[in-house]
């Protein structure tokens, strides 16, 4: 994790990720709001901004957290080059002092974030966003982007890790991702959301995940035969061979054929075969009686891949059905989280501090009510059970608030306030880590392995519930009296 940090420096000082400078990747309205605020007088009000997002995709139960170490690379390196200020002045869209403020501009905002891996729920303040508001507005678009996509991919890749039940789940999806970018940060959620590993090399080579793969079809199809193609594979590589069985047909030619060179080649040179993998047909049929063909030629340890545009509910049917499949390699529908594509993450003003350091509250009303906003600077916080360990809720306060969980406390469920229950015996623990003060970097680096494993700790602190795939019961997001206060009651104003 350091040496690829250095790496992405040396090659981003003017921000510079995958080569490209990507200050100006912003919504050109956050730079003509950025414009008016200079000019009328807010260049150095401090504002306060949360992300957070209102439905999980799927109807899941929850959301992954993922992304936050590229929102950390971009506001480290985030600054304007002379040729984003010639563009701008080329617009006629921006005042020259403005320009001028831009040219020489410095992230000095504080930022509080949900550590990667941590289950999420809608409404909560997933990321908080404290500073001058110009700056505060600007880095809008690039921290939804890094956040919603990667969140999206670990929450899908989790999902379908889950419906593995153990075996392993191999992210196989560059070539069908939306772009190099989509490829591969898509495959570091998938391997934070419990992935062993990736197709792509690129992400081997920078961010230390498994390059995993064997051969195509079009390897087999290439020589004379299948047995030929076979043998020519376990020659190269007697000590990790796993054979692509389905290309003509797998019970008939397919197996017979990957067994006769486990014979001849594997086995004499003193390996064992690693495996074979099916990518068609009737998967769990041909693994049954694939794994009863394997066994009989003395090749239990053998293992069986599944592949083939495969998701959660498929893995699960197969594996409920009874398929003999040892580990998936699973491609388009992680990296595109088919069928729901969207995180749909938001970032909305939430205070404006004033000048004796007191917060004036900001929310957003709507007739939908999905889209109404929680104000004030807060905190999140997670209540365990002290007994089994397990998620009780999570509660949003006012910043300055604490929560003693040394002594019983009352939630509700903010929408229907006769909902309410008295918790003992808990642990109250803040949910996010303060990553920048001032602009100055406070996130603690992470491998990519600790990340993953914390995920996986932290998504077994859920009741199994909260995980199912259909009808998930409702994890609360509650709001403390306080804060349900100032929401009411800026509700009432703005709707009287």
């Amino acid at each position: 994790m350091v040496w690829r940090c250095v790496i992405m420096t040396e090659q981003t000082k003017d921000l510079t990720v995958m080569g490209k400078n990507l200050s100006m990747l912003t919504d050109f309205y956050e730079l003509t709001m950025g414009n008016g605020y200079f000019a009328n007088g807010y260049r150095d009000t401090i504002a306060y901004f949360d992300m957070f997002f209102r439905h999980v995709p799927n109807n899941g139960g929850f959301g992954i957290m993922a992304g936050v170490q590229q929102l950390v690379d971009y506001l480290k390196a985030l600054t304007f080059t002379e040729e984003d200020i010639r563009y701008l002045r080329s617009t006629g869209s921006f005042r020259e002092d403005f320009l001028d403020y831009l040219a020489h501009f410095r992230f000095t905002c504080d930022v509080w974030a949900v550590p990667e891996g941590t289950p999420i729920f809608p409404g909560e303040a997933i990321v908080t966003v404290r500073g001058p508001v110009i700056q505060a507005q600007l880095v809008e678009t690039m921290l939804l982007l890094t956040i919603n996509h990667q969140s999206l991919i670990a929450t899908k890749a989790n999902r379908i890790v889950r419906a593995a039940q153990g075996r392993a789940v191999m992210e196989f999806g560059s070539r069908r991702a939306q772009g190099p970018d989509g490829a591969i940060y898509g495959a570091r959620a998938a391997y934070i959301g419990g992935c062993c590993g990736t197709a792509c090399t690129i992400c081997d080579r920078d961010y230390q995940i498994p390059a995993l793969g064997t051969m195509a079809h079009s390897w087999i199809q290439l020589f004379d035969s299948e047995y030929d193609a076979f043998r020519a594979y376990a020659e190269q590589y007697p000590n990790a061979c796993t054979l692509l069985v389905d290309t003509y047909n797998v019970l008939k030619s397919g197996i017979p054929n990957a067994i006769k060179v486990f014979n001849d080649v594997v086995v004499p040179r003193g390996f064992r075969p690693a495996g074979i993998r099916i990518d068609s047909g009737d998967i769990t049929y041909l693994s049954r009686k694939a794994r009863k063909m394997l066994d009989e030629a003395g090749f239990p340890d053998c293992k069986i891949t599944a592949s083939n545009s495969l998701d959660e509910y498929i893995i699960r049917d197969m594996l409920a059905q009874g398929a003999c499949v040892d580990s998936f390699g699973v491609g388009e529908r992680m990296i595109t989280a088919a069928p729901e594509p969207v995180f749909g993450g938001v970032y909305k003003l939430c205070g404006v501090e004033n000048a004796d350091g007191s917060v004036t509250p900001k929310i957003k009303v709507s007739e939908n009510v999905a889209k109404i906003t929680t104000p004030c600077f807060k905190e999140v916080w997670r209540l365990y059970d002290r007994e089994t360990g397990k998620a009780l809720a999570d509660v949003m306060t006012l910043h300055e608030e604490v929560i003693d969980d040394t002594r019983p406390y009352e939630i509700f469920d903010p929408d229907h306030v006769w909902k309410r229950k008295t918790l003992t015996n808990f642990r109250a623990v803040r949910l996010r880590e303060k990553i920048f003060e001032g602009g100055r970097c406070l996130a603690k680096e992470r491998s990519l392995n600790e990340l993953r494993d914390y995920c996986a700790a932290q998504v077994d602190t859920l009741w199994d519930e909260v995980k199912r795939f259909e009808n998930p019961h409702q994890y609360y997001v509650d709001l403390s009296p306080e804060l349900w206060k100032v929401k009411t009651r800026l509700l009432e104003e703005h709707t009287i």
